[in-house]
């Protein structure tokens, strides 16, 4: 139930064309859905401004399935994150319109138009290195379903700091940035240095033994001496591109 839908019940209740009995069972699924194996919070729409998003990983692609179906009567734009290629096959059997995207592993079923939320500006993503694009399209394609204008700037490192500089005019107009990096995850402090915007930083696990898996980036980001900096966890795109949608909010 998203607020446009409830708006629109609400309205035909007042006008006499639905009963408060017709009324209450459209809202019966309110706030949540218990379906044994989840319990799909249908509600999260009108207090978050964004439905559900599944997390595909350790889920089956039948109970993916399932909770997609459950979501689509409500028709919400629908994101599945950390999708396996196999499931994405087995879900989008189900669900042909579905747009599976693997190199983020992220597959996103529109049920409407992808609606232009007023925003402060455009959701600019940069990346470090190649490696860490995959991470970059995670943060990239959530804030693009709800509704920021993003831009992607990869393979900007600080082992050839000239690469960043030569894209001036887009880092200094972005309103917020994401900025991707493993190894020893040095470039949100670079970035946070040059820009007046919030800086996420997003710390992979990409790098040697001594990286420990990101952890390495992950405290080097957590102690930069840049102000402005904001850090999220290892590889989590999803949740970079999440709170970059709630900063770019007027």
């Amino acid at each position: 139930m998203n607020p446009e839908r409830l708006k629109d019940l609400l309205n035909q209740v007042k006008n006499g064309r639905v009963s408060v009995e017709q009324a209450v069972k459209k809202m019966k699924h309110l706030p949540f859905e218990d379906i044994d194996f989840a319990r799909i919070d249908h509600h999260r729409s009108l207090r978050k401004g964004f439905p559900e998003v599944i997390f595909g990983e350790g889920k089956t692609a039948d109970q993916i399935v399932e909770i997609i179906a459950r979501m689509k009567k409500n028709k919400e734009n629908i994101l599945v994150t950390r999708l396996e290629d196999k499931k994405a096959e087995a879900v989008r059997k189900k669900f042909p319109e579905a747009v599976y995207h693997p190199l983020s592993r992220i597959l996103i079923c529109l049920d409407k138009t992808i609606k232009k939320e007023k925003t402060r500006g455009t959701v600019l993503v940069i990346s470090a290195g190649t490696s860490d694009i995959p991470v970059a399209e995670e943060a990239f394609l959530t804030a693009k379903i709800m509704g920021n204008p993003v831009e992607h700037l990869y393979d900007l490192g600080i082992a050839g700091l000239h690469r960043l500089m030569a894209n001036q005019e887009k880092i200094f107009s972005a309103s917020v940035l994401i900025v991707v990096a493993g190894m020893e995850g040095a470039l949100p402090s670079v970035v946070g240095g040059l820009v007046d915007r919030p800086v996420i930083a997003v710390p992979t696990s990409i790098g040697y033994g001594a990286s420990f898996n990101g952890l390495a980036a992950l405290l080097g980001m957590l102690n930069s001496c840049a102000s402005g900096v904001a850090v999220v966890n290892i590889d989590n795109g999803f949740g970079a591109g999440y709170l970059a949608t709630l900063i770019n909010r007027p």
